[in-house]
């Protein structure tokens, strides 16, 4: 992101974000990735939506047997809040992290993403 400083712009890191790492059905990250486009926005922007829906909902039923057998690794940035509030909310489910990134993709709310251009921004 650009901060605004005296008049001049100053590229700088969002300490808002933090890279996380985990394993993700490749199949999800392929429809993420294809939605990304579709809706000028990037793949992790999505997920963050579908998380703040689930942690907003505060329920979760997930079948751990149904747990995709194609996952890869997925590396990526995220709101640090909001992944601590995951963490905190896969511990309290007995789930993995990765499960309710999985399960997230089905409440994406496309009406209010981040679009490409977010961390470009000017604060």
């Amino acid at each position: 992101m650009w901060k605004s400083v005296n008049g001049r712009l100053i590229q700088t890191t969002d300490t808002a974000r933090i890279k996380f790492r985990t394993n993700v059905s490749k199949s999800i990250i392929d429809t993420l990735h294809a939605l990304a486009i579709e809706h000028d926005t990037h793949p992790n922007y999505l997920l963050e939506s579908g998380l703040q829906m689930v942690l907003s909902q505060g329920v979760i039923t997930f079948n751990k047997q149904s747990r995709p057998k194609d996952r890869i690794q997925y590396k990526t940035t995220y709101d640090k809040e909001l992944l601590e509030q995951v963490k905190e909310f896969a511990k309290n489910h007995n789930l993995f992290i990765n499960d309710v990134l999985e399960y997230s993709v089905d409440f994406i709310d496309f009406e209010n993403i981040k679009n490409s251009s977010y961390k470009h921004r000017i604060e």
